[in-house]
């Protein structure tokens, strides 16, 4: 199909869209009026640059027809500076409007729950977590994404065995996704007397924020416990039992398999803030763990591992000695090791967006 034939069938369903989404049986049913909104955002955004694409080959056509049927000079000059100056133009514009074409993974808009674990590597791997948590804090300012942690715990000489946050924005789960994997680090480790070079490493885990209408949870089967948050906070600690504990035991629709899920969030010092605060992270695990299936389906089409959410698989090395980190899916690798440290890191998710569109035009034969 020609991509100008594409782009009017875009046109028809954007126009179909418009008209669902003022229908008052549409706006009454919450999960499709939300997921028809986002289809027409997606259709309004594709439409920008097709229309430049589609104006701009029309004006290359008339030039050309002007300067092959004009026989005042002038006219025929003026062409044919119109042409040099279009030509060039559209491949350009042509190579952007496929990959609007391309069928956006439908999670890419949503907010994130984002785990970081510190793993091999014991007190080293604690303090690696915490630079990794540090990194994308810092990035986040960079993109102006907001972060709210929902617990954590320390390790012993600093950083973190693991901590847990939430990520909004525009675009987060989009932007963050590739970013889930096995971090590895290669550096001497400040408990290190002897000077030599450890391996540690840490996991991340980037989860799509479920929104209520997407995963059924029997709110009456929750166990609820309730305790006096640590930390900072003085006498308010002591009294007030403001962090929660829930227990849910959620049933495998695959396998039938019933698993105990245990939250605990002491985010605030507001119990029905923690209370919300812990559904929602029920929510994204279980909506996360019934997507599974869809993630591993997607990852045996595809040939790289960019987005494959293996949780398993070693990602990404930082070489502190070399100054070098390396991006093992793609063979990426940059000596720019103190800016990576500090938020950045948007160089190396371009290059996982581009591997793993490119990957996807092939799919789609555009």
């Amino acid at each position: 199909m020609d991509i100008l034939d594409k782009i009017e069938g875009l046109e028809a369903k954007f126009h179909e869209v418009s008209l669902m989404i003022t229908d008052p049986a549409v706006i009454a049913d919450q999960a499709r009026y939300v997921r028809l909104n986002r289809d027409y955002k997606d259709l309004e955004r594709v439409l920008v640059s097709a229309n430049k694409y589609k104006r701009a080959v029309k004006s290359l056509e008339d030039a050309k027809d002007l300067f092959f049927n004009e026989s005042d000079p002038e006219l025929k000059e003026m062409a044919r500076m119109e042409i040099d100056e279009l030509e060039p133009q559209i491949p350009a514009l042509e190579e952007e409007v496929k990959l609007m074409l391309l069928p956006r993974d439908p999670e890419d808009g949503k907010n994130v729950v984002m785990e970081i674990r510190g793993g091999t590597g014991g007190d080293e791997a604690a303090l690696f977590a915490g630079d990794l948590f540090r990194m994308y804090t810092k990035y986040f300012e960079l993109k102006g994404f907001k972060y709210t942690v929902s617990s954590f715990s320390e390790g012993a000489v600093g950083g973190y065995k693991e901590i847990i946050f939430n990520v909004t924005g525009e675009n987060v789960y989009g932007t963050l996704k590739y970013e889930s994997g096995v971090h590895r680090v290669q550096r001497v480790p400040a408990t290190e007397t002897q000077g030599r070079l450890h391996t540690s490493a840490a996991t991340v885990a980037v989860l799509p924020e479920a929104e209520e209408f997407e995963v059924s949870i029997n709110e009456g089967e929750i166990k609820w416990d309730y305790f006096r948050s640590g930390g900072a906070g003085g006498q308010n600690v002591n009294k007030v039992s403001s962090g929660v504990r829930l227990r849910y035991n959620w049933k495998n629709p695959n396998t039938g398999e019933v698993q105990e899920i245990l939250i605990e969030c002491t985010e605030t010092r507001d119990q029905p803030k923690n209370k919300e605060r812990a559904l929602s992270r029920l929510r994204t695990m279980i909506y996360d763990k019934e997507h599974q299936k869809y993630i591993d389906d997607i990852a045996a089409r595809r040939k790289t591992m960019v987005s494959t959410g293996d949780r398993s698989a070693k990602i990404r090395t930082y070489n502190y000695p070399q100054g070098r980190i390396t991006d093992h899916r793609i063979g990426f690798t940059v000596y720019n090791l103190a800016a990576f440290m500090d938020g950045d890191i948007q160089g190396v998710i371009d290059a996982l967006t581009v591997a793993e569109n490119a990957e996807r035009m092939k799919e789609s034969e555009l």
